[in-house]
């Protein structure tokens, strides 16, 4: 028998595909029944090349979901007779004849190993061949066409991936890893740092994998809550990155090429423009007015301090992507890309209901659903926390009681359902002009993995900075109750 491995001849042009490690398959689960389950978590009949053996894999598969265990030639002709099936794959003796053909089962999987490879090379012509097609077409833009290109390459490498084994001992180990590397750093914070303690703290910062919804009603101050965020990220990576380099060179190592090479935040600005980004760091970190910078009433000094910020900026890991409607392919695409060459640590979008949605024709709320599915998998992927920012409905508004709650979210439960953390910001002046200005509350609704409540901010209107709120400026009987707290 062929292992699947020698080269095709190049006068055949027909598919890449292993008839024999197809009969294989099938003879084995016929003759041993428990075959089955140790393939099929990685074999499905659309990896099947012969229609034939796609109809009896199928009806195989069927069988076992509706709990019959006895597998033969007979009871599998049985329920191809029934769908009118059993003439379009030979009859009983073509069973019997692949049966015939497999004298023991002990190499199934190394026979499903090779007919799921020979169905990836055939996705893997398909899609080159549709890239081809619509490049020819010149109906798309190129750049859409690249986000597809990658899409269509990474669903094939995910699928291949889909079948892989994992052992609980094998995710021990890393656990363990993790245990041990939170024991030597007893007191700091494990993932991320946001920049704001108390939230690190309720946190443990931002954990690899987690998407984090940070919602709110209109100008309470979302996105310069994340900026803030970034730059904390980016400066504590831009520090450790340093540090690595500096002791590198006093031991006499040669350091990694290229900057940043860990950490670091990338932003997809999808309402406001890269340049408006950029003022807001420069503001957020110099400490300047907004409206002084936008107006260019700037002295000498304040000249001075913006350009100093301005190089202190310039060497942090920040990356800003303003396109607007950018889909889930091409934000994917793009996080990939750049976590390949500089290792990002973060990725924020700003914000979720202005993400193009693939399907235009599907509800709404279908549309958020995916959306957020799909930022989930983006966070699971590339091993990184990723925050998406949200509108709120005006429900909020309507109520006497004016802090968000999880009904709150618009559009679709899907935000909630998805997301590991949930956080609304809520600055109480925003409604009533002398109800605590300058404060804010960043309102932990869901935790998936620790305690919810409330963090008390404050906030700088002028430069629109977000800073811990001290404790001694809290009022007696402060608006902080507790570490939960019901939504």
């Amino acid at each position: 028998m062929s292992n699947g491995k020698s080269p095709p001849d190049r006068a055949d042009h027909s598919p890449p595909q292993n008839l024999e490690a197809e009969r294989g398959v099938l003879g084995s689960i016929l003759l041993v029944n428990d075959v089955f389950d140790e393939i099929a978590d990685s074999l499905r009949a659309e990896h099947f090349y012969l229609d034939a053996h796609r109809r009896i894999f199928q009806a195989i598969n069927d069988l076992r979901e509706s709990g019959v265990h006895g597998l033969d030639a007979v009871t599998v002709g049985e329920a191809l007779a029934r769908r009118n099936e059993l003439n379009e794959v030979g009859g009983v003796e073509g069973l019997l004849e692949i049966l015939r053909g497999v004298p023991h089962a002990a190499h199934a999987r190394y026979y499903a190993d090779i007919v799921r490879e020979k169905w990836m090379l055939r996705r893997l012509i398909y899609a080159c061949t549709e890239i081809l097609r619509e490049s020819y077409d010149e109906a798309e833009d190129p750049q859409d066409l690249l986000a597809k290109a990658e899409q269509s390459i990474f669903q094939i490498v995910e699928q291949q991936e889909s079948g892989q084994q994992i052992e609980l001992r094998d995710i021990l180990l890393d656990t363990f890893d993790r245990i041990n590397d939170r024991l030597q750093n007893q007191g700091s914070i494990s993932g991320l740092t946001t920049g704001f303690s108390d939230l690190d703290q309720k946190t443990n910062g931002l954990q690899p994998s987690e998407l984090i919804i940070l919602a709110a009603r209109p100008s309470m101050g979302k996105t310069a809550l994340v900026v803030n965020m970034a730059e904390a990220v980016a400066v504590h990576a831009h520090a450790t990155w340093s540090e690595r380099i500096r002791r590198d060179e006093l031991e006499g190592r040669p350091h990694p090429a290229g900057q940043h090479s860990t950490g670091g935040a990338l932003i997809f600005s999808l309402e406001q423009s890269k340049v408006e980004l950029a003022e807001r760091f420069l503001c957020i970190r110099a400490r300047l007015q907004v409206h002084k910078l936008r107006k260019g009433d700037l002295n000498e000094d304040e000249r001075d301090l913006l350009l100093r910020v301005s190089s202190e900026l310039s060497e942090l890991p920040l990356y800003i992507d303003d396109q607007p409607g950018r889909s889930m392919s091409q934000i994917s695409a793009i996080a990939r890309r750049l976590r390949r060459r500089v290792h990002i640590g973060l990725v924020i979008i700003d914000y979720l209901q202005l993400i193009e949605p693939e399907d235009k024709r599907a509800p709404r709320e279908q549309q958020i659903a995916q959306i957020t599915r799909r930022l989930k998998f983006l966070a699971k992927e590339l091993q990184i926390p990723v925050i998406a920012l949200a509108q709120l409905n005006r429900g909020v508004e309507t109520r006497d009681d004016k802090r968000p709650r999880l009904a709150d979210l618009r559009e679709s439960g899907a935000i909630e359902q998805d997301a590991d953390i949930v956080m609304f910001l809520h600055r109480p002046e925003m409604y009533e002009e002398d109800d605590r200005p300058g404060e804010a509350e960043l309102i932990v609704a869901k935790h998936r993995s620790g305690p919810t409540g409330i963090v008390p901010l404050a906030f700088s209107k002028e430069s629109m900075r977000f800073h811990d709120f001290s404790p001694l400026a809290e009022p007696e009987g402060g608006y902080f109750s507790g570490p939960t707290s019901d939504f």
